[in-house]
């Protein structure tokens, strides 16, 4: 089946009934650098196709693609948006990506159901961090990719250096399919170096032109350069082409379809989307060259039972869709499918396909399209919905751990449950944040990417959950510890009336390395306590230990030996003992208490160009270098760094590598802080009345 298609209309809503066999359909993700032109070419798609009357701008604010407030305020993509354009009986499922790198998680989930990644690339910038990222991400996952050179009308624009560019860079994989018209400076048309066939654009429509004399040589030789590639993939093929020097255009397209799909051949186009230039021949190419949809590195098999995975969630304040791919079988209406993960039953009722905020209703979709449902009640992004005869999980969507972290409290209180609560329902639609409340600091502590991550969450919450926050630097989560042995006295009396209160204990402390949790022990001989009050010695030690003698911070790696006391057969109570031990407690101070800071293991991968800029800053943030070592090409340099200096490292290792540089932090051990910044650490806690 190719596909059909018809319009059934019931109480004003237009029901699609589409269907496509799996060979007609192509879901392609754009990737690349912000401002390289992405939502601009997805909009020039659109409309060519004539899935929409008029192309749409990112100035303007109105395109498809980026559709939510915050992506109209901002003029950037901030979520991965769906769309389809149907060209030639085919069906192009189009997924446009933000570019800005706090939003990579937003990337992976549209390679996780992509078949083929278009990397999108600036005539004027020729080569990004933007275009090198999206290359690392598509070969990590053996993505069969495509390069679309954007902007080529613009002043300063060149298709051939950046061509020269990105096989430079990338391999002789790398290869044009597309060759600039040119008149002086100005790109007025294309050249399809397959068919060998030129075209002028005419009032926004392409018609054919003699090829021009000074394009025939260059045409000539990226045509050879093709079908070397493509007589590349078969032996078969290289023979034919070494006896005849050509090969015919079937057996070309085949192969180059065949080395495209193995991600062996990277073909690349040119144009403007801004206005059309090249447009139509990409779609051309699209249809004809790149793979239908797989699943792990093969056909998706419609026969089999009906399998899903959600790649996308989208949560407001109405509810939320779930946006999927058929990774087997086929999908209707209506159906009950298991949660692999939960075992649970899901009903999808009315299922849909998207064009950015546009659902459009459908009976059913077929093997390898993109869809959506709505109102899933226990599934999440990465899941997988199977026939409930056939269980099992295909790979999920792996992202990036959170590196960012800020405090996230309401600008007015008592609306802290508020706050959670919107957050909870953005966790929904991006998994790639996380919130905790950390008790110790008193803290809601919200982790991402980056900070333009947590502004952006901050205005949804705003806009959409209709509560205003502040973000401000989370608190280290400093220890306090004792340095030498003393023996404190701690005595409670009250006389108010009636019984009174009286405690009395003597207390050795002293340090201890076995464990963080207070150790307690006893020597009381002669009764001088009663056994009876022990636990609540014990209690008012484990209470106080809580909020440390310096600082206000968890005393750890403590003993506590109760060995004399006295008590008042009627005016002593666990209370009063309680009260004795936390008083013994505060003596100390006498102790020679210290500080102690959180140190943990930084990874940071970088080129090596930026090792001098790295190891520099390294020293500034008190830094121990542990070794280094290549991986992929980039060196990764392990350092012990206390957890205070790296607050902003995500923002800074941005800077010094714009963008190239990655990095992981995990805890490791407390040290003893050096003295300059115990005092810091201290006289801020005074001021805010954390310290006693």
């Amino acid at each position: 089946m190719g596909f059909v298609k018809a319009k059934q209309v019931t109480n004003e809503r237009i029901m699609i009934i589409m269907g496509y066999a799996a060979e007609n359909i192509r879901n392609i993700a754009l990737l690349g650098h912000g401002g390289s032109g992405k939502t601009t070419l997805a909009e020039s798609m659109l409309f060519v196709c004539g899935a929409t009357t008029r192309q749409g701008t990112v100035g303007g604010g109105n395109t498809v693609s980026d559709y939510d407030a915050e992506e109209i305020k901002r003029q950037t993509s901030i979520s991965a948006t769906t769309m389809f354009a149907e060209f030639k009986n085919h069906k192009i499922n189009i997924i446009d990506t933000p570019g800005y790198f706090d939003f990579v998680g937003e990337v992976f989930e549209a390679l996780r159901v992509a078949d083929t990644a278009v990397i999108c690339v600036s005539a004027k910038d020729q080569m990004n961090v933007g275009a090198e990222k999206s290359w690392k991400y598509v070969n990590e996952r053996n993505l069969p990719r495509a390069v679309y050179v954007s902007k080529v009308d613009e002043e300063h624009a060149s298709f051939e250096k950046t061509f020269d560019t990105l096989r430079n860079t990338f391999g002789s994989s790398v290869c044009a399919l597309t060759e600039p018209v040119m008149e002086g400076e100005k790109v007025v048309g294309i050249v399809d170096v397959l068919k060998k066939k030129a075209y002028k654009f005419v009032s926004g429509k392409r018609q054919e032109i003699p090829m021009p004399a000074e394009l025939e040589g260059k045409v000539e030789e990226h045509y050879a350069e093709l079908v070397e590639n493509a007589a590349g993939t078969s032996e078969e093929l290289m023979e034919k082409y070494f006896e005849e020097g050509d090969l015919s255009e079937k057996e070309l397209y085949d192969a180059l379809g065949i080395g495209i799909a193995e991600a062996e051949i990277c073909p690349v186009f040119f144009g403007s989307a801004a206005t059309g230039l090249g447009t139509e021949v990409l779609l051309d190419n699209i249809i004809n060259l790149f793979p239908a949809p797989r699943e792990g590195g093969k056909a998706i098999d419609g026969s089999a039972p009906t399998k899903l995975i959600v790649y996308k969630t989208i949560s407001d304040q109405f509810g939320k869709f779930s946006l999927f791919k058929v990774v087997s079988g086929r999908v209707s209406a209506d159906m009950t499918l298991t949660n692999a993960r939960s075992g649970s039953q899901e009903k999808l009722g009315h299922i849909y396909t998207m064009r950015g905020k546009q659902n459009i209703e459908v009976t059913e979709l077929c093997p390898g399209d993109i869809g959506a449902v709505s109102k899933l009640s226990d599934t999440k992004t990465g899941d997988t919905l199977c026939d409930p005869k056939a269980v099992e999980a295909v790979p999920g969507i792996e992202f990036n751990a959170p590196c960012y972290s800020m405090a996230i409290r309401p600008k007015t209180k008592g609306q802290e449950d508020k706050v959670a609560q919107g957050l909870t329902r953005l966790r929904e639609e991006d998994v790639t944040f996380t919130v905790s409340n950390n008790a110790e600091t008193r803290q809601m502590v919200i982790s991402g990417a980056g900070d333009m991550q947590l502004d952006v969450l901050c205005s949804k919450l705003k806009n959409k959950f209709g509560v205003e926050v502040e973000l401000y630097p989370a608190k280290v989560p400093y220890r306090e510890k004792i340095r030498k042995k003393i023996e404190a006295h701690g005595r409670h009396k009250k006389q108010s009336g009636g019984h009174g209160q009286f405690g009395d204990v003597w207390i050795r402390f002293e340090p201890q390395d076995e464990s963080e949790d207070l150790i307690f022990a006893e020597e009381v001989f002669g009764g001088s306590v009663p056994k009876n009050f022990f636990p609540a010695v014990e209690k008012g030690l484990r209470e106080s230990v809580g909020r440390g003698v310096l600082a206000g911070y968890p005393m750890v790696y403590l003993k506590a030996t109760l060995y004399d006391g006295s008590y008042h057969p009627v005016d002593s109570s666990e209370m009063a003992f309680k009260t004795a031990a936390n008083l013994a407690f505060k003596e100390l101070v006498n102790a020679s208490p210290a500080l102690l800071e959180p140190i943990g293991l930084l990874k940071v991968t970088i080129p090596d160009s930026n090792m001098g800029d790295i190891m520099s800053d390294l020293s500034k943030r008190r830094g121990s270098p542990m070794g280094m070592s290549v991986v992929d090409g980039m060196q990764v340099v392990e350092a012990e760094v206390p957890m205070a200096e790296m607050g902003s490292y995500a923002i800074d290792l941005r800077s010094m590598t714009q963008g190239r540089g990655s990095f992981t932090f995990e805890f490791v051990r407390y040290d003893e802080a050096p003295l300059n910044v115990q005092q810091k650490v201290i006289e801020e806690a005074k001021a805010a009345g954390d310290a006693e």
